[in-house]
């Protein structure tokens, strides 16, 4: 007799662990090829006729506001063991991660040829890219302070340094294009600076999402500092925008969204950095990675020394 395969139950991952929504409520991802996936919007889906259904992949999680709220408490719990580890340290653990992103790398690719984010040849060329990224954001972790701070000059016997200090949880939206590369080209820039975050991943494409969590969980990284939700934007964005203990965003949204984002945060007082999807710029180019990406979630302090002190 044959035997019955065991899929997998995908399940979000927060504060090193995975849990299903609070809500217990699920949506359908189907392989590549055809099924519509119910209960999806979006640009890309939106118009299309029904379609001959595809094998499931799995139902993955429906997070609430209420999810987002428990992954907020979880970066926070992380956050002072991961702001206080020294950068080289952290430059370690992501260089880690991208060990096992390689080690990994036809795991992934077939989570994005199979959920329909990509073909063969460009899964293997994201999984490529985002390992490099990986490795090129370990490579600053102990330098991008030298680049980013300063040395001022005063009219007195004191020395007087700009320094970079994290800024705490950072906000992640992900983009729809490059579901795997991208995701990781906010999160990167992000917690080199000692920040944790949270992630609201691809709406159309979360199962890479899904096996990326389950990767950050064998990984060095602690539980908590990256934390991956899976959603509907309409649901999960106003949460984002007005939560009080997010001190950033960094978001790939539509121009509502950004407006959205933006209204929220002159109220909670939060910074924004927010790009339009229809810029559809390209993830793989060397210009989508930079120490300035850096410098967008650290603030700047200044500190006084008396000179011969």
């Amino acid at each position: 007799m044959g035997r019955l395969p065991i899929t997998k139950t995908p399940k979000v991952y927060i504060g090193g662990q995975f849990i299903r929504s609070e809500s217990g409520r699920v949506f359908p991802v189907r392989e590549a090829g055809g099924g519509k996936r119910e209960g999806v919007g979006g640009g890309r889906e939106a118009g299309g006729g029904k379609r001959e259904a595809a094998a499931l992949l799995g139902n993955i999680p429906q997070c609430t506001r209420k999810d987002l709220r428990n992954a907020v408490e979880a970066a926070a719990k992380a956050g002072p063991d991961w702001a206080h580890r020294t950068p080289y340290n952290r430059g370690q653990i992501i260089y880690r991660l991208a060990e096992m992103l390689e080690s990994r790398s036809g795991e992934i690719a077939e989570s994005l040829v199979i959920s329909g984010a990509a073909t063969k040849a460009a899964a293997t060329k994201e999984v490529s890219a985002s390992v490099d990224r990986l490795i090129y954001y370990a490579g600053w972790s102990d330098k991008y302070e030298q680049v980013l701070g300063n040395t001022n000059p005063v009219a007195g016997p004191f020395f007087n340094f700009t320094v970079a200090e994290p800024m705490g949880i950072v906000g992640i939206i992900a983009d729809d294009a490059a579901p795997l590369l991208g995701l990781l080209s906010q999160i990167a820039p992000v917690i080199v600076a000692g920040n944790t975050c949270v992630c609201l991943a691809s709406q159309e494409f979360p199962f890479p999402a899904i096996v990326l969590g389950e990767l950050l969980a064998v990984s060095d990284l602690p539980g908590g500092v990256v934390n991956i939700l899976t959603g509907f934007r309409k649901e999960l964005v106003p949460t984002f925008a007005t939560h009080t203990h997010i001190r950033g965003l960094n978001a790939i949204v539509n121009r509502e969204e950004k407006k959205q984002l933006q209204l929220g945060a002159a109220e909670s007082i939060k910074r924004v950095r927010a790009r339009k999807r229809d810029d559809e710029f390209d993830w793989t180019d060397n210009q989508s990675q930079s120490v300035y990406e850096i410098r967008d979630f650290i603030e700047f302090k200044t500190t006084w020394h008396p000179i011969g002190a």
